[in-house]
């Protein structure tokens, strides 16, 4: 396998499958989203704040739940996912809630092919961008599908966190996006033990690659903010706080979990 539509390919797959394990796992709580629970975390509520309204365009939203959670919100909301299943799921409980939430099917790179809009917000988060090769076109469709004053806004995973072993005991990867980290995956993060098993594809990103590909972009950063807690137990080695954040045992919230970039697009373009 040598080629980025390959491992697109891989990793679609790899989605596909975990989708059908997520649905039913107590760490989404579909039906208690069904009745009505919010699956968005205080970090980007705060951040956004009152969304009613407006037009947010949500990139890699695996199964949609946060989609319609803006929905909910008051939001008119896109979500996009390359991962078939997901959509195909996202799209089935959209109808079962009578939402009007869309979605649409595609690498988030062939965006363009699918969407011809622009929004007031484009939003992604947790564990998202290290599937994507290439930050410099990342950037460029954030710009292209916001209108002039928009917001981009991401919480994800922090780079050194990716930089560890699954247990973070040790520094396993490159904090550089020097090649393709190509890892069998084994279960999912939902279920350890589940009976899925396949190639993955992903890529580390540094801060500097991120925030250059932004500036590159026209995108001015407003707020930049980490975090030593996750609101996911996505990793092993993980033990949960009395403020029911996750925290990586042992470490005394020494190493950072999250970080979150609020960006601006310039109303006006060269």
């Amino acid at each position: 396998m040598d080629t980025q539509q390959d491992y697109f390919s891989a990793n679609r797959e790899s989605w596909n499958k975990r989708t059908a394990v997520h649905a039913g796992a107590a760490f989404y709580d579909l039906e208690g989203f069904k009745q009505g629970k919010t699956s968005l975390n205080t970090i980007e509520l705060e951040a956004l704040g009152d969304v009613k309204g407006k037009s947010i365009l949500h990139l890699q939203c695996h199964f949609g739940m946060d989609s319609m959670s803006w929905s909910r919100a008051g939001a008119s909301v896109t979500g996009v996912d390359m991962s078939d299943a997901s959509i195909q799921l996202a799209q089935s409980i959209s109808r079962e809630l009578e939402l009007d939430t869309e979605f649409i099917c595609c690498n988030v790179y062939d965006l363009r092919q699918h969407l011809d809009k622009k929004f007031d917000i484009v939003f992604t988060s947790y564990g998202t961008i290290g599937w994507l090769p290439d930050l410099d076109r990342w950037a460029k469709l954030i710009q292209d599908f916001l209108k002039p004053g928009g917001v981009f806004y991401i919480v994800d995973f922090h780079p050194v966190l990716w930089m560890m072993d699954s247990e973070f005991t040790h520094i396993q990867y490159n904090y550089f996006n020097t090649a393709v980290i190509a890892e069998e995956n084994i279960g999912t993060y939902t279920d350890r033990n589940a009976s899925i098993r396949s190639m993955e594809y992903s890529w580390n990103h540094p801060f500097s690659e991120i925030f250059n590909a932004l500036i590159k972009h026209e995108l001015t950063v407003q707020q930049f903010n980490e975090y030593p807690f996750s609101p996911y137990p996505c990793f092993s080695n993980l033990e949960k706080g009395p403020d029911g954040m996750w925290r990586i045992k042992g470490m005394e919230e020494k190493m950072p979990m999250l970080y979150a970039i609020k960006a601006l697009k310039q109303s006006l373009s060269r």
